[in-house]
């Protein structure tokens, strides 16, 4: 691999890395300090108590679009944020695979088991480290969010390729 490829390659590997740990740390903290003694007593406490890790879950939203109806219905500026927020926040993880994998040929299906991965490991982190709600809305908003930038990497690389092929008289 030319030194040029690698510094490319690495670079946005790194930037994937940093974009996962401020995710992590918006939506498990939500802008709050993290306190690991804190963390490791929850995580503690939970595992100790099943029952309450079950009654967390219950208590949270396990009903497809119920969240994201009643906030659209409701239309407060918090509930705008929690919807558009969720999208926005995933539609570069969508981008940077696409970029990370181009030379494989990430699919469409690829980021979206990928998203819905990272965001089921957080909705579950949520419930054992008991710092939020587990909600199915979130899985779904994150994961579209995740596909939008996907599909947006996509345009720009096909725009991108027929530029290219234009201007060396391919076609």
């Amino acid at each position: 691999m030319p030194p040029e490829n690698w510094l490319k390659y690495t670079s946005i590997r790194l930037l994937f890395v940093i974009y996962l740990g401020l995710l992590v740390k918006i939506i498990l903290f939500k802008f709050h300090t993290i306190e690991p003694g804190v963390l490791w007593r929850q995580l503690q406490f939970s595992l100790d108590s099943p029952r309450r890790v079950y009654g967390r879950l219950q208590a949270g939203n396990l009903v497809p679009f119920k969240e994201i109806t009643r906030s659209l219905e409701a239309m407060t500026p918090h509930d705008l944020v929690n919807v558009f927020g969720n999208i926005l926040l995933f539609i570069p993880f969508g981008m940077l695979l696409g970029i990370m994998f181009r030379q494989k040929g990430t699919r469409g299906i690829e980021t979206i088991l990928y998203a819905f991965g990272f965001s089921l490991s957080l909705e579950c982190a949520q419930l054992l480290f008991a710092i939020g709600q587990f909600d199915v809305d979130d899985l779904l908003l994150n994961t579209g969010g995740a596909l939008l930038g996907y599909f947006m990497y996509a345009m720009v690389s096909a725009v991108r390729g027929s530029q290219t092929a234009v201007r060396t008289g391919e076609s």
